[in-house]
């Protein structure tokens, strides 16, 4: 009985990630026609072996993560697939078979297009419903996780030489960059403007995010595409809290400054750790945790441990992750 317990207290995470993966995944075997699963697509009742595959990568990226200090060096390799994998299956989809692709049809990679594109067309898509489930569920968990193109500018970010001062005027640029991506796509709307006009904006949209993560990105050692550009990040940040989840700074914390520089999201200034909680543009990553040598930097989740809030939040934030990536997307 007493190895059993040790196993279980070694492993206990896996065992809740497994069956949420294994139930996310599964339902969408059973339930979706066309299929979802891209295997299925090609074998009949093969799906079932990429549940299976997706609840294996579930199991080994929650045993590297439950560690706070391996968090960011998991999270980085983690996130990275993710983003190779989805861009892969659009090239597949392009050039080999269309059954690549979520519905046959090209939807453009750019993030804010998840926004723009259903106000242009005035149709509601998977990709919204997607994003929505996860901001319900893990809050802004899209945002360092789960977005393709996130990846990228948390790549272009690494290194030494992060910034220790707040980006100035940053709200009120993310405020910008929102409000002509939704007057944009409401007046091609109104106007009918064609279909071609609308995809050259959404590629200029893309390419702009793309200078952006390699010049500034790079430059200031911050993910300045993900917490100043991409609108899509913005509506995260407003729309959060529909989520339960918390990231909280106790009052143990002695102000050392340490945190702010592992934070890539300009989420943990002066004024920010002063007010006990992390700012606006937090995506509750977790990399800050191992920097507190005070253990001060907590997550919340209603009236639970902070532990358990934690490993709740890593249950369903990996289990999306692993969902997500077995997925037939665009």
């Amino acid at each position: 009985m007493t190895l059993i317990r040790k196993f279980y207290a070694k492993y206990k995470l896996v065992f809740f990630a497994v069956p949420v993966t294994a139930l996310i995944l599964g339902s969408v075997q059973m339930i979706t026609d066309p299929p979802l699963l891209l295997l299925e697509r090609f074998v009949p009742g093969s799906g079932w072996i990429e549940v299976t595959l997706a609840c294996v990568y579930a199991a080994i990226v929650i045993n590297g993560m439950k560690d706070p200090n391996k968090v960011e060096q998991w999270r980085k390799i983690t996130w990275l697939i993710f983003s190779v994998v989805f861009f892969s299956q659009l090239l597949l989809g392009l050039v080999v078979d269309a059954r690549f692709l979520m519905t046959g049809k090209l939807h453009l990679p750019v993030p804010a297009i998840v926004i723009g594109g259903p106000l242009y067309r005035m149709q509601l898509s998977i990709m919204p419903l997607l994003f929505i489930s996860t901001v319900v569920l893990t809050g802004p968990a899209w945002c360092s996780h789960l977005c393709y193109f996130g990846a990228f500018d948390n790549l272009a970010a690494s290194g030494k030489g992060m910034r220790n001062r707040p980006i100035k005027n940053k709200m009120a640029i993310k405020n910008v960059f929102i409000f002509l991506l939704i007057t944009v796509a409401l007046l091609f709307n109104l106007f009918g403007v064609n279909s071609f006009i609308a995809t050259a904006s959404g590629i200029f949209a893309g390419v702009a995010g793309v200078v952006i993560l390699l010049v500034f990105s790079w430059k200031n050692k911050i993910m300045i595409h993900c917490t100043v550009y991409c609108p899509l990040g913005t509506l995260v940040n407003y729309i959060k809290h529909v989520s339960p989840f918390r990231m909280h700074i106790t009052e143990a914390c002695t102000e050392c400054m340490a945190c702010t520089l592992k934070c890539k999201y300009d989420a943990l200034n002066l004024k920010d750790i002063r007010a006990r909680k992390p700012g606006i543009t937090c995506t509750y990553c977790g990399d800050c945790i191992p920097a507190c040598s005070r253990e001060a930097i907590i997550y919340r989740f209603w009236s639970m441990p902070p532990q358990t809030a934690r490993n709740l939040y890593l249950v369903l934030t990996i289990s999306l992750h692993a969902s997500f990536l077995f997925l037939a997307r665009i």
